[in-house]
């Protein structure tokens, strides 16, 4: 399997199934040639997992919750043993229960809240963190994925789209933290895509609709388009680039009305 990345080692968090951004992004991944780890969630996502990594010839695949500190430092202890050294990581889990993604954010959760923070926003230093030994000599590339939500009032949106915001500005300073060591960090923004999670957010149809009216390409984007930025953002091509969120989204994020 030739590509640009060839020679390269890469994790990537969040692969749930087919339909999830993650898969995208390893899937373009590994069709340039990146030898890369995946992981699961929970015991009941570790199946869908592994036979997915089977499609693409990946043999690394380990358990991460990240909301438990044992389980992240187990797989950072894991990923040394199987790959020995990481170029890139791909962050792309993110979480909010179900009923926090409908009404207003007025009536947040106290629970809702630190759930979505912790999982969405949260995880990204607290993974970086225990990357970097396995970054140190070469550099590397962090790239995470979030959405306009963050900076819009998007209905329904409501408490990921406040992690969201958390998550971008996380991305700001851990590229100012983690620049002297080369390691750059930035964030895709995508466009909506029918994913698991996203089927949750009540009104979801509609916000599609309205992208495809709207977006200057007048179409809605696919996930495998945000995979082809996920993969340039791993390589050398993209050397010069920190701190930074690129929009995948057809161009909708220029339009004020």
């Amino acid at each position: 399997m030739g590509g640009f990345l060839e020679g390269t080692k890469g994790l990537v968090l969040g692969v749930a199934n087919k339909r999830s951004v993650a898969w995208a992004c390893a899937k373009a991944l590994r069709r340039e040639g990146m030898q890369l780890a995946l992981t699961f969630a929970s015991e009941r996502l570790e199946a869908s997992v592994r036979k997915l990594a089977e499609e693409l010839e990946i043999e690394t695949v380990l358990a991460c919750d990240v909301t438990m500190p044992d389980e992240m430092d187990r797989l950072i202890d894991g990923i040394g043993e199987r790959l020995g050294s990481l170029d890139t990581f791909v962050h792309g889990v993110a979480f909010a229960k179900r009923e926090e993604l409908k009404g207003t954010y007025l009536e947040t959760s106290r629970e809702g809240f630190q759930i979505a923070q912790e999982v969405s926003a949260y995880s990204l230093p607290a993974m970086s963190r225990r990357l970097i030994p396995l970054m140190a000599e070469k550099g590397g590339s962090i790239t995470t994925l979030t959405y306009i939500g963050s900076e819009r009032v998007i209905p329904n949106y409501n408490v990921m789209g406040v992690a969201k915001a958390a998550l971008e500005a996380s991305v700001r300073y851990l590229a100012y933290d983690l620049g002297p060591q080369n390691i750059r960090v930035n964030a895709i923004s995508s466009g909506p895509i029918r994913t698991l999670s996203a089927s949750g957010i009540d009104g979801f149809t509609a916000i599609l609709d309205t992208i495809a009216e709207r977006a200057p390409l007048r179409r809605n984007i696919t996930a495998d388009e945000v995979g082809d930025v996920c993969a340039f953002l791993s390589s050398p091509l993209s050397r010069g680039v920190t701190g930074s969120t690129i929009y995948v989204d057809a161009g909708y994020h220029i339009m004020g009305l």
